[in-house]
């Protein structure tokens, strides 16, 4: 590790960044030029302490994922992402079609998307960003490990996570997720990390390996999704999506009509989602 050089990136690139840059208030009697240390580590999901031992020089290395959370804290480029890889002494990380690196850009349309369920996701269907608003309809997506990450494979080996969609809404997404997953399996080849999902979705569910030999290409998404939550039962939403075609993303947003049923649902959801949250319980635990 490069200490020196790795605190002293790690303190410009925090002196960069306002509070508004990343969706958090400014508040009153702020000195620190730029964000606090406590303010990126919320971002970073860690503890303040570790993360002022890690800008002071301090830290143990950090592995492959606190980096990667720091990255995401600190909006970095993707080239910054490289170069912070290397100062921690991990060498320059592959750059794969997997894509869980953030583009800062995209980071800043979600940090204006706060009470907005939004979710961005790589083409392996691996969440790697929620608003605050989509945690709290659908819960933290972004913490599972290995294949669980992939929606595809928790869709059909762990069916309790279909909780969220209506009975008539779960065949229609059943297909989709099956033809999202082929398109990027065949475009990335037989040695790929989508078609290593689909050797092992085939061997362990009937249901995928009845609907991939279906050989289906199905449109990429509805614009109306039905849900049903089990605080606040069923409404219905709007779905946009944006392609990122550099960073291999795309993010998905889910609007109400404003004054509908649906809205208000939707705002109660968003109240006592952070409750649930705040409370220190694992939300997803709550909706299954």
């Amino acid at each position: 590790m490069e200490y020196a050089d790795l605190s002293d990136f790690l303190r410009k690139r925090r002196e960069t960044l306002q509070p508004e840059d990343v969706g958090m208030p400014r508040g009153r009697r702020r000195r620190t030029p730029g964000l606090r240390r406590e303010e990126v580590a919320v971002l970073a999901s860690m503890s303040t302490d570790y993360y002022s031992r890690l800008e002071g020089g301090r830290g143990p290395q950090p592995s492959v994922e606190m980096l990667g959370s720091i990255a995401r804290a600190l909006r970095l480029t993707l080239e910054e992402r490289d170069y912070l890889f290397v100062l921690a002494g991990h060498g320059t990380p592959p750059r794969t079609t997997r894509a869980c690196h953030v583009d800062p850009g995209m980071l800043r349309i979600m940090d204006r998307l706060q009470d907005t369920p939004a979710l961005l996701v790589n083409r392996c269907g691996e969440a790697v960003a929620q608003t605050p608003a989509h945690v709290a309809m659908a819960g933290e997506l972004t913490n599972f490990e290995g294949m669980e990450r992939s929606e595809s494979y928790r869709w059909f080996l762990q069916p309790e996570t279909r909780i969220l969609y209506r009975e008539d809404e779960q065949d229609r997404h059943s297909r989709l997720l099956v033809s999202m997953l082929r398109m990027t399996a065949t475009a990335d080849g037989p040695k790929s990390y989508a078609a290593s999902i689909v050797t092992a979705l085939q061997k362990a569910s009937p249901e995928f390996a009845e609907i991939w030999e279906r050989h289906e290409v199905v449109p990429a998404h509805s614009r109306t999704k039905h849900f049903r939550h089990p605080l606040v039962g069923e409404f219905d939403l709007y779905c946009e999506v944006i392609n990122n075609a550099d960073q291999q993303q795309i993010l998905v947003v889910f609007t109400a009509e404003p004054g509908s049923e649906s809205a208000e649902k939707l705002q109660l959801l968003g109240v006592l989602g952070s409750q649930t949250m705040s409370s220190g319980q694992d939300f997803r635990r709550e909706l299954i």
